[in-house]
C-alpha cells in the first residue's frame, strides 16, 4: 500500500492529518504520509505502515496514542504554514507602501490581463466548437486541461482583489 493511503487509513483516529496529506503539493502530502506513517510504526512498535495501521484499528489506546504522538508533528506543520503566510503577508505590506507606481499597479494590470485572457480563450473556444461541432469533445477536453493554469491565475486574481479592497477600507 502507497504512503499516501496508508496516511489516510490513519487520518480517521488522526482527525488534522487529512489536512496534510491532501491538496496540490504531492511532494509536502508524501513526506507528510512518511512522517505520519513512521510515528505509528513508533506508536504501535509494528515494522510496517499495514501493519501499524491494522494494531490502531483494533486497539482504541494505540489510536490515542497516535493522536497524542501526531500532535507534535501537527503543530511543526501549522508554525511552518504560518511562518509562510507571515511571509506572503509581509510581501504584499511592502507593495501597498511602495512608491513604485508599477509595484503598485500590477494588480490591476494583471486583473486586467486575466479578463482580456478570458474572455479571448472562451470567445475562441466557441468559435472553434461552433465551426467544428466534430472537434467539440477534443477542444473541451483540451479546455479542461487549461483548468490548473485558470485556477492558479484567478485565484491569484482573487487575493489580489481582496487585498486591494482591504488596503483601500484601511486608507478611508
Amino acid at each position: 500500500m502507497d504512503p499516501i493511503s496508508i496516511a489516510l487509513g490513519l487520518a480517521q483516529f488522526v482527525p488534522g492529518l487529512i489536512r496534510w496529506v491532501s491538496g496540490d503539493d504531492q511532494s509536502k502530502a508524501a513526506k507528510v504520509a512518511e512522517t505520519a506513517i513512521s510515528v505509528a510504526r513508533e506508536v504501535t512498535g509494528k515494522d510496517s505502515g499495514e501493519a501499524a495501521l491494522a494494531a490502531i484499528k483494533d486497539d482504541p489506546s494505540l489510536a490515542l496514542a497516535l493522536q497524542k504522538a501526531w500532535m507534535v508533528h501537527d503543530l511543526a506543520l501549522a508554525r511552518e504554514e504560518t511562518r509562510q503566510l507571515a511571509e506572503i503577508n509581509a510581501t504584499m505590506r511592502v507593495e501597498a507602501a511602495s512608491t513604485d507606481l508599477y509595484v503598485r499597479r500590477w494588480r490591476p494590470t494583471f486583473g486586467y490581463a486575466v479578463a482580456l485572457t478570458w474572455t479571448a480563450t472562451m470567445g475562441a473556444v466557441s468559435w472553434a466548437i461552433i465551426a467544428q461541432p466534430v472537434q467539440a469533445p477534443t477542444i473541451i477536453a483540451a479546455l479542461v486541461n487549461t483548468s490548473p493554469i485558470w485556477g492558479i491565475a484567478l485565484g491569484v486574481l482573487g487575493v489580489s482583489v481582496v487585498k486591494r479592497s482591504q488596503d483601500k477600507k484601511n486608507k478611508v
